[in-house]
């Protein structure tokens, strides 16, 4: 009985780590962050809102835009990134300029929020494929 009940924890075991598999690795890094709104002055004229994927942005969405390095990185269009210190997940659904480097933008409803937090350092994680 005893050989038969420790199989089993065993294979309970086993079935456990198994199913929290998930075939991914967790990326973690600093970043430079800013903050923006969806008003025309910050956005693409003539189309408020209008991100560089065609993602049509809300204010209160939890999105952000991130510099081009960060996408060869793994930081691509609709993943879910952690920022520390920040409640939640937010998507990244918008690129920015070329002359960025290590950058993200979060979207902001408030405008005076979005001065308010200006530039500063933060960590963001996020999940990629593992290889």
């Amino acid at each position: 009985m005893h050989q038969t009940l420790s199989s089993i924890t065993l294979l309970g075991s086993l079935s456990l780590m198994l199913i929290g598999c998930d075939n991914t690795t967790e990326v973690t890094r600093e970043v430079s962050a800013s903050a923006y709104t969806i008003a025309e002055s910050e956005t693409k004229k003539g189309n408020v809102g209008l991100a560089a994927w065609g993602d049509q942005l809300e204010p209160d969405m939890k999105a952000i835009a991130v510099s081009r390095d960060l996408i060869k990185a793994g930081l691509t269009h609709e993943t879910e990134v952690r920022i520390e210190g920040l409640p939640g997940t937010y998507l990244v659904l918008d690129k920015m300029n070329k002359r960025w480097t290590d950058h993200i933008d979060i979207l902001m409803e408030d405008p005076q929020a979005a001065r308010s937090w200006g530039r500063q350092g933060v960590t963001i994680s996020w999940e990629v494929p593992a290889e």
